[in-house]
Parts: C-alpha cells; sequence; structure tokens
C-alpha cells in the first residue's frame, strides 16, 4: 500500500443528482437530505465546517455544529465574543459546508448571518445539558488561558455562582442563523464527472437552480 497522499483516492458511485427530484425550495431540499444522512448513520450529521472572514478578507474556519433549520436558514450557537462572533459583527458574509462521505454528498451554503433574538437563544440555552450551560459561562472563547488548570478553576467558580439547573444566559453567547443566498447539492459521481446543482436567491425571493460543470 502507498504512503503517497496524492495517492489516496475513492470513486463516488452510489447515487445520482437530477434536476426534476429537486425540490423547488433548497431548505426543503437539504432537509430532504439531512433525513437520509440521519437514516444512513452518518457521524454527526449536523457538523459544519462555518467559514467567515474579516473586512479585509483574511479568512478563518472551523467546525460547529448545526442546531436547526427553519425557513429563515439553518441556525448555529457560539460565543459572540469568540473570533468567529466578532468576524461576524464586523463581515456578515459566511460559508457553511456540509460532508457526508457515507452518501458521497456535499452541500455549501453562502449568505448573511444574523444574531437570533435572545429569547430565541435562551430557549435553546436550557436546552442543554448543565455542564455546556456552566462551560459557555467559564470559557473565554478564542481568548489565550496560561493552562488547563485556569480554565478548570473558572469553571469551578461558575459552578458555585450557579449551583443548581436554573443558570442564566450569558451575555456574550446566543445564536445565529444563516440566510441563504445560494445554497449547492454536491453528488459524487464516477470519474470526477459529479452532480453539482445550485439554487441562486433571486430579487423576487424565488430561487433559481443551474447545474454546474464538476
Amino acid at each position: 500500500m502507498s504512503n503517497s497522499i496524492a495517492d489516496i483516492r475513492r470513486d463516488y458511485a452510489r447515487a445520482a443528482l437530477n434536476e426534476a427530484e429537486l425540490h423547488p425550495d433548497p431548505l426543503e431540499q437539504f432537509r430532504r437530505w439531512f433525513a437520509e444522512a440521519l437514516e444512513a448513520a452518518v457521524q454527526e450529521p449536523n457538523a459544519m465546517t462555518l467559514a467567515t472572514a474579516t473586512p479585509d478578507g483574511r479568512p478563518s474556519a472551523r467546525v460547529v455544529l448545526l442546531k436547526g433549520v427553519d425557513d429563515r436558514g439553518l441556525l448555529f450557537y457560539t460565543s459572540y465574543d469568540s473570533r468567529k462572533g466578532r468576524e461576524l459583527e464586523a463581515n456578515p458574509h459566511a460559508a457553511l459546508v456540509f460532508f457526508w462521505p457515507e452518501l458521497e454528498r456535499q452541500v455549501r451554503v453562502t449568505g448573511i448571518v444574523r444574531k437570533l433574538p435572545p429569547d430565541e437563544s435562551y430557549a435553546y440555552f436550557r436546552t442543554r445539558p448543565v455542564g455546556s450551560r456552566l462551560a459557555a459561562w467559564a470559557s473565554r472563547q478564542s481568548e489565550p488561558i496560561p493552562n488547563r488548570a485556569a480554565l478548570e478553576a473558572r469553571l469551578a467558580e461558575v459552578r458555585e455562582r450557579f449551583p443548581g439547573e436554573e443558570i442564566p444566559l450569558p451575555p456574550h453567547w446566543g445564536g445565529y442563523v444563516v440566510e441563504p443566498e445560494s445554497i449547492e447539492f454536491w453528488q459524487g459521481r464516477p470519474s470526477r464527472l459529479h452532480d453539482r446543482l445550485r439554487y441562486d436567491r433571486r430579487p423576487d425571493g424565488g430561487w433559481t437552480i443551474t447545474r454546474l460543470s464538476p
């Protein structure tokens, strides 16, 4: 077996993607694919790469978890003071990528990101495990810390401050919705001749579907 990275490859032949199969609403199409990812037991199907950028175009990316889909777009939660939060505050344009290798599928989303209302963020926050809620208070996300012990000491302070299960929403933590301007559905095909179908939002709010060359 070769150890060369360049020799790592896989041919995709599981399925095809045709225009006639698509739902006219890309968010409904996403729900369909997401349901199929759940049925196929894809590991963490809600894991998505979130790419943000500074106003002068310096990008950064990380994996976060999708926590909802509604008519507005795709929802996730994080610290507003994190690097991604600061970048979204300065430049609300972002991109998402889902990759489901078991289905040989990828979904790419670009759009505008807006904060969710505080009451909506709190409603979700209350559903999180107690440890996760305490961690949202304890972690100053993306800020340097001297060592692990400092983080654990901070968590102990927070646990003492909030000894029960009624933990308030941190002022620096909440939700975002990615309002899509384009969504591309990618289905792997043999010989790298993949199917790529992209929805682009029209000025009237409808969608145009375009097939892209692989």
